[in-house]
């Protein structure tokens, strides 16, 4: 007697492919937000149902094998949240410059080699995250997020920070690590209210003495990477409060770099000793 196999049901994204099913019921209605989340599910490709959903403000791709979106992600006109984060994305779709609303987007963990410059129209965008991906170059546009707060840039191919991102003076965290960064650029005096900057594992040989107007400053990673000597006005960063070991604490972080005599003696002082050191030097005639 043969055995009656059981129904296999179908995971709810599936269903609302098949004939008769409505794809609203995906969505979850929050307190502020409708979202829908697509996470881990394997697609290569997004389904069409998707851009048949207008009202949907989060929405979450990320953890699949995506390879491109299609120009109707510009439907989705009441984004505010897009992650993307960890598919296979060599690019991204010029009409995502019509998602107006955009405050939060995450592309990090693909195969980006550029960024369209019709992001520059996402005048809304708070958070970007690019990290992990193979890019070398931002376009210009990148200075038109005049709202952009946090900006993830690390683990890429710059050679050097662009241009367009010493524009951005609400920018208050920039994440550049694991680059290929020679340096760091004059134009980081801009950044006036940069409070987390990580530029550690590049080939970063000096600090330009810019940075020591960045007065906003409470964490400074340059942790691996190839400096000797240090500004001689780096004391008037006066809230970095520590010489910092973990990377999660506020300070300066400054280890495995080939610093010149008498530096890393002195550091072993701690803050304090570096900066009263630096202070008297500077004031020297």
């Amino acid at each position: 007697m043969m055995r009656k196999k059981r129904s296999q049901k179908l995971p709810l994204w599936e269903e609302a492919l098949l004939p008769g099913k409505d794809p609203r019921a995906l969505l979850k209605r929050g307190l502020q937000h409708v979202s829908l989340s697509l996470i881990m599910k394997g697609m290569t490709r997004t389904p069409d149902f998707l851009w048949g959903l207008p009202q949907v403000q989060k929405l979450n791709l990320s953890q699949n094998q995506l390879v491109a979106l299609p120009p109707a992600l510009g439907k989705l006109e009441r984004l505010v949240v897009l992650n993307l984060c960890g598919n296979r994305m060599k690019s991204l779709p010029k009409e995502i410059g019509l998602l107006r609303h955009l405050k939060v987007l995450f592309v990090n963990m693909n195969c980006l080699t550029e960024v369209p410059a019709e992001l520059g129209h996402c005048k809304k965008l708070e958070v970007l995250s690019l990290s992990h991906n193979c890019l070398s170059h931002l376009p210009s546009s990148i200075s038109e997020l005049i709202n952009l707060r946090k900006l993830n840039l690390s683990n890429n191919r710059f050679i050097y920070i662009p241009l367009s991102v010493f524009s951005l003076r609400k920018l208050d965290f920039l994440h550049v690590g694991c680059n290929k960064l020679e340096s760091i650029g004059d134009s980081v005096q801009f950044l006036v209210n940069l409070q987390i900057f990580i530029a550690d594992y590049n080939k970063l040989r000096t600090l330009p003495r810019s940075i020591c107007s960045v007065t906003a400053l409470e964490l400074l990673n340059i942790n691996y990477n190839l400096i000797q000597t240090l500004p001689d006005e780096l004391y008037l960063l006066h809230r970095l409060t520590k010489i910092a070991w973990n990377p999660m604490d506020k300070g300066l972080h400054i280890s495995h770099n080939p610093l010149s005599k008498p530096l890393p003696q002195i550091i072993d002082g701690g803050l304090s000793a570096l900066f009263g050191y630096l202070k008297d030097k500077n004031q020297l005639p």
